[in-house]
């Protein structure tokens, strides 16, 4: 049984805040973009005023109902009564944004604007100084990755070129084939002078026994 009501609870809590969400999307957020332009549009001061109230108070609202759906969701008709609450602010004969304006948020904003303002500049001057350190250490890392980078390609380049050499001289010092040309080339080298000197010297004998010839020709 009490299994049972849980889920009935837990099934009317996701019913009711889906009809909240819905509801405050049109009449909280759309309604009021769509006034705020006609009230720019048309430049009416007092309609400009009274949707900047109206966006402060709901501003306001959104970031505490962060925290109070943590908490108070489980209250009944919680939902309801947010749904309730859209309604009063918009409504032009309660004008409760106008009323917690000027009641609350004007003289508390008021009260608190210098330290707010001095908050403010004091967290822009630390954002700066944070992004420009933070900035500076990632160019640093950067740099030192792409040096170590270069650094260790060029070395892996002049690596695989030396083994490339290594090889090449390996391999043709085992090729059999290179051996052979390199004995046969002085060989054949020695075959053609012996032969060149064996042609200049039958030549020169032959010369010798012509002009051998003719002396012995011309005594007689």
């Amino acid at each position: 049984m009490c299994w049972i009501l849980q889920c009935v609870f837990i099934y009317s809590c996701s019913v009711d805040r889906s009809i909240y969400l819905s509801s405050r999307l049109v009449f909280g957020t759309l309604y009021p973009a769509y006034s705020s332009y006609k009230a720019v549009k048309s430049k009416d001061v007092r309609e400009y005023v009274k949707w900047m109230m109206y966006w402060i108070i709901f501003a306001i609202f959104t970031t505490a109902e962060v925290f109070t759906d943590m908490f108070l969701c489980w209250v009944p008709f919680y939902y309801e009564l947010k749904i309730a609450f859209v309604v009063w602010l918009l409504s032009p004969y309660t004008k409760g944004s106008s009323v917690l304006y000027r009641k609350f948020v004007h003289p508390t904003l008021s009260s608190k604007e210098k330290d707010i303002d001095d908050y403010i500049c004091q967290a822009k001057d630390k954002s700066y100084d944070t992004l420009v350190h933070f900035g500076r250490k990632g160019l640093n890392v950067a740099a030192t990755a792409a040096v170590m980078a270069a650094t260790k390609g060029q070395g892996v380049l002049s690596d695989r070129l030396r083994s490339f050499s290594m090889q090449d001289l390996s391999s043709y010092q085992s090729d059999p084939t290179n051996t052979d040309s390199v004995t046969t080339q002085p060989a054949a080298a020695q075959q053609r002078t012996r032969t060149m000197m064996r042609s200049k010297s039958e030549s020169y004998s032959k010369g010798e026994n012509t002009v051998l010839h003719w002396h012995a020709a011309s005594c007689y």
